[in-house]
């Protein structure tokens, strides 16, 4: 038999009859109370939520063609799942941005298990990097795409830390510049120079592909001089895309973040971000394209829920409806700062990192966030 217990002084209830409405009522063999056991489905329907969101189940397969799906969920739209403080340290970590709108990008923090953060802003700059990075231990080795500011924020908030620049991005900003088919030698070589960064397995070959840089800038230093008068009179470069491709690569090499996988003997550095670009990335995008025709602010949030069910640690459906910021609470936080910074009320509330620092670094939630 079922145990019930009392709500008033938790001893053990029995069967009282039954309410008009028909539902059972009971009764404390102790205090002598008469309650009615309320059924919560809250955690039921947080389930049957994700389980479409992650899935490629549409609205209308489901009873009263979505409509019960839709009075049932609509507060989990309201919530924002924001990640916890990271006190564990790792070893290495990988870091990139997804953009769900022209001015909307999503930073994400990841492990080899589980994602450890994220952070909505306008684009990716230095403030963003350091809003997201100041939550999370820092490790010994991060693995980016070169996303712009992200260096600034390494140096400020994980300056101890490695950077690895991700091979495959490498090789992708000099095909750039060169094309996938290069008509003269000079391109050519450069774009054969750039995939065989794939094959460097150790330093000896590291050092034998920057030598092999060096002296295609030898052989082709006359043709890579080369200047064109413009119908203005001004001179410029005749071949600036090689010579920004080979820029590139020698900023790397001179930052010391193109061989750092090769640097660690007691660990093991991935050279590619295929943990965030394959593992995390993707599936988001998948689920987006699931549910194409979600309005801007529920693509945020369904990557948000997606985040948060993969990351280290879940609430219970209780403590995470108590905890989790709403629509309301992130309205309250954003008319505060509109007269403490003189934010731009036209901006989106999900669109300022000015205010969603301050959320996320908010003493109003400490049982989750610290």
């Amino acid at each position: 038999m079922r145990e019930v217990n009392c709500p008033y002084c938790t001893s053990r209830a029995s069967k009282y009859g039954k309410t008009k409405a028909g539902s059972q009522r009971w009764r404390c063999s102790c205090c002598g109370n008469t309650f009615t056991e309320k059924i919560d489905a809250t955690a039921k329907n947080l389930k049957i939520f994700l389980n479409w969101l992650f899935g490629k189940g549409v609205q209308t397969d489901m009873p009263g063609n979505g409509r019960t799906f839709r009075r049932k969920v609509a507060k989990f739209w309201t919530l924002w799942p924001l990640p916890p403080k990271m006190e564990k340290t790792y070893d290495v970590l990988y870091l990139d941005g997804i953009y769900l709108s022209r001015k909307l990008c999503v930073l994400i923090c990841s492990s080899d298990e589980v994602v450890l953060g994220w952070y909505v802003c306008r684009y990716e700059h230095s403030k963003a990097w350091m809003a997201l990075m100041k939550r999370i231990a820092a490790p010994r080795v991060v693995i980016s795409d070169g996303g712009s500011g992200f260096t600034k924020a390494l140096r400020t908030v994980w300056p101890h830390t490695s950077h690895q620049r991700c091979l495959f991005h490498v090789f992708a900003q000099v095909r750039r510049y060169t094309t996938r088919f290069p008509k003269t030698l000079a391109g050519q070589e450069l774009y054969s120079l750039a995939k065989d960064l794939f094959t460097v397995k150790d330093m000896d070959a590291a050092y034998v592909w920057i030598d092999a840089l060096l002296a295609w800038r030898q052989r082709h230093d006359s043709f890579l001089q080369e200047m064109t008068v413009d119908e203005m009179g001004n001179k410029h470069s005749t071949h600036e895309r090689l010579l920004k491709a080979e820029a590139s690569l020698w900023r790397l090499v001179r930052n010391n973040t193109v061989f750092t996988y090769l640097e660690f003997v007691d660990i093991t550095v991935s050279p590619y971000n295929n943990r965030l670009e394959g593992g995390v990335n993707a599936q988001l995008r998948a689920m987006l394209r699931n549910h194409r025709g979600l309005p801007l602010e529920r693509r945020l949030k369904a990557v948000y829920w997606w985040c948060y069910m993969h990351s280290h640690r879940q609430l219970s459906v209780p403590e995470l409806l108590r905890c989790m910021p709403t629509d309301e609470t992130i309205a309250s936080i954003y008319k505060r700062l509109n007269s403490k910074y003189q934010v731009d009320a036209s901006i989106p509330k999900w669109g300022d990192a000015i205010a969603w620092n301050e959320l996320h670094m908010s003493t109003e939630f400490p049982t989750y966030w610290d």
